[in-house]
């Protein structure tokens, strides 16, 4: 998996970049791409952001493909990082799967560090606000016969809380330094999106059904609201014909993550749901199935 930049006028391809070649753990690059100029070692350069499955928020020149840094945002046991003279992820061979073999304490997950739950990045502070998981898993390839119409995964898989006991953080990410400004853990994987306001307040959702804001600057939470379901979909604001600013949210788990309530499966089977019942199973204590819009005005 990887991106393109073609020339919009003619579609012609002017560069190319894989982020996991040969992907070994289904870190399809989902992720949102965002672009901006940000001083790098003295210089403006035009940029583009991307926190990827594989654990690393890729800060790359969108002019040239360049990749100029590659920093972990979530444990990571897969790769020993990116050589960033080829640009190449450095995968760690104990960790690479064998047929017969089952393999502990992978790092990210399937879902990766980060799936197509969208961050944000706010002009103000300067920081990108990711929402992301803190997984690992076991797996155990296995041999399949292929029928036509039957999904397979062709491997046996169980999912859980990567080192710290919990499945999902909330982080402030500075681009131009690679590193954590302050983050915010979860008890389940952090799979909505993020949208952060010119009133430095950033807000996102939970699994469990809490929407959230929070400082910008501190990551001090603000608020909070119980909502009917868990939140897995993409906060937005917006100004209403009264001339006030509004924060609507859709509620209602579902999804890879949320199969385990929206698919009623049994939480004492941790593969289920290709192991990800193994990292939600208390997932129903706290929340039900639904579906609706909150929608709240701002001071």
């Amino acid at each position: 998996a990887g991106i393109f930049a073609r020339d919009a006028d003619t579609g012609e391809a002017i560069w190319y970049y894989q982020f996991s070649p040969h992907d070994l753990y289904d870190y399809d690059a989902v992720n949102e791409t965002i672009l901006l100029d940000l001083p790098i070692k003295g210089q403006s350069r035009k940029v583009l952001i991307r926190p990827e499955r594989n654990g690393y928020v890729y800060l790359m020149d969108r002019t040239t493909g360049e990749v100029l840094s590659a920093d972990p945002f979530a444990p990571i046991t897969t790769t020993r990082g990116v050589d960033l003279k080829t640009g190449l992820l450095q995968y760690v061979e104990e960790k690479k799967p064998t047929r017969g073999k089952a393999l502990r304490e992978i790092c990210p997950a399937a879902p990766g560090a980060k799936d197509w739950q969208p961050s944000a990045f706010s002009p103000k502070t300067g920081l990108l606000y990711i929402p992301h998981q803190h997984l690992c898993m076991d797996e155990e390839t296995v041999s399949v016969n292929y029928i036509a119409g039957t999904p397979y995964v062709g491997a046996n898989v169980v999912m859980y809380d990567a080192p710290g006991g919990y499945g999902g953080e909330f982080t402030a990410w500075d681009p131009v330094n690679g590193k954590v400004v302050w983050s915010i853990p979860d008890h389940f994987p952090v799979w909505s999106g993020a949208v952060a306001t010119a009133g430095n307040v950033v807000f996102y959702g939970t699994m469990d059904g809490w929407f959230k804001a929070v400082d910008a600057i501190t990551g001090k939470q603000l608020w909070q609201f119980k909502t009917g379901s868990g939140i897995i979909g993409q906060p937005i604001s917006y100004k209403g014909p009264d001339g006030k600013q509004y924060i609507a949210v859709l509620s209602g788990v579902g999804g890879w993550a949320g199969a385990i309530v929206a698919g009623g499966l049994d939480p004492r089977d941790k593969g289920a749901a290709l192991g990800f019942v193994g990292a939600t199973q208390d997932l129903p204590k706290f929340t039900n199935q639904g579906g609706m819009l909150y929608v709240f005005t701002l001071p």
